[in-house]
């Protein structure tokens, strides 16, 4: 699995742990797409915006972003059409972002989690796999429609 990185100055601690614990998975290429420390400071969009990108071009397989509350992330990641990203803040929500809803990237708020649980999230996320099945496959395909319908791009946005 190839997993692109990205954090803001906000998240940059959790994102070391998160970095800490990839490094376990030999399995797993990550890429921080972070911008550097050393560069002028830059906004949480724009690293949530490289990411998702990333993820959408088929270059990376899934995406973490680390920000103050993941929700900006969030928000700017779901812009790219046929993201679906979700802040988790519990193990659950984790692996069902990506069970139920084929969620590519996660997104989590160092300001809101410690780093045990931060890890525990992204384990759980990276142990889940999307099966599309009768139940979810319908409502995920849905989605993928309306991200389509408001491009207006018939190709855009595949599941």
């Amino acid at each position: 699995m190839r997993l692109a990185l990205g954090c803001d100055e906000a998240g940059q601690p959790l994102l070391d742990v998160v970095a800490e614990l990839l490094k376990e998975h030999p399995d797993i290429e990550v890429v921080n797409l972070s911008a550097p420390v050393s560069e002028t400071q830059e906004y949480y969009p724009d690293v949530a915006e490289r990411v998702a990108l990333a993820v959408a071009e088929k270059g990376f397989d899934r995406g973490i972003l680390v920000c103050g509350t993941g929700l900006g992330m969030a928000m700017t990641a779901c812009k790219v059409p046929g993201i679906r990203a979700a802040t988790c803040h519990d193990t659950y929500s984790a692996e069902r972002a990506v069970k139920s809803n084929n969620a590519q990237i996660l997104t989590m708020g160092a300001r809101v989690i410690g780093p045990e649980l931060g890890r525990a999230i992204v384990q759980a996320w990276l142990n889940a796999e999307w099966v599309d099945n009768a139940r979810s496959g319908p409502k995920v395909q849905r989605m993928v429609e309306i991200d389509r319908k408001y491009l207006g791009d018939p190709s855009a946005g595949n599941a």
